[in-house]
């Protein structure tokens, strides 16, 4: 098996994926009602999973090169979309969680994402200036 190594900067966006969770949860437990905090903590698990879901299939195709890799790859992308709507489908007819709450919580990975690439950016700039 070929063990590929995670980047950096890919390890650190899904530890803070994590912090984020918790820093938009850990307020929304403390000053909103129960669902809307339910919302977010569900949502963020689900984004975070899709996450790392995508790439473990992305990392099957950089790894299996030989025969057809569009098929497996187009159909688990559709396994893993069909789940994620009956999944939210039933949190939000079964009125378990706030739906702006479960909003709030899907936009973790790419809130993330984006403070991530923006603090990186940042820091490649100021580095730049310095040479």
């Amino acid at each position: 098996m070929n063990l590929i190594v995670k980047d950096p900067l890919q390890k650190k966006i899904e530890f803070a994926n994590w912090i984020m969770l918790a820093i938009l949860f850990i307020p929304a437990l403390v000053f909103a009602p129960f669902k809307f905090s339910l919302g977010i903590l569900l949502g963020g698990f689900i984004s975070i999973l899709n996450f790392y879901w995508m790439e473990r299939g992305l990392r099957g195709i950089f790894t299996n090169t030989a025969g057809n890799v569009k098929g497996p790859v187009i159909g688990k992308y559709y396994i893993r979309l069909v789940l994620t709507a009956i999944v939210l489908y039933f949190l939000i007819a079964n009125g378990t969680v706030n739906v702006i709450g479960l909003l709030i919580g899907l936009s973790v990975v790419v809130i993330n994402i984006i403070i991530t690439l923006i603090t990186a950016m940042a820091k490649k700039k100021s580095f730049e200036e310095v040479k």
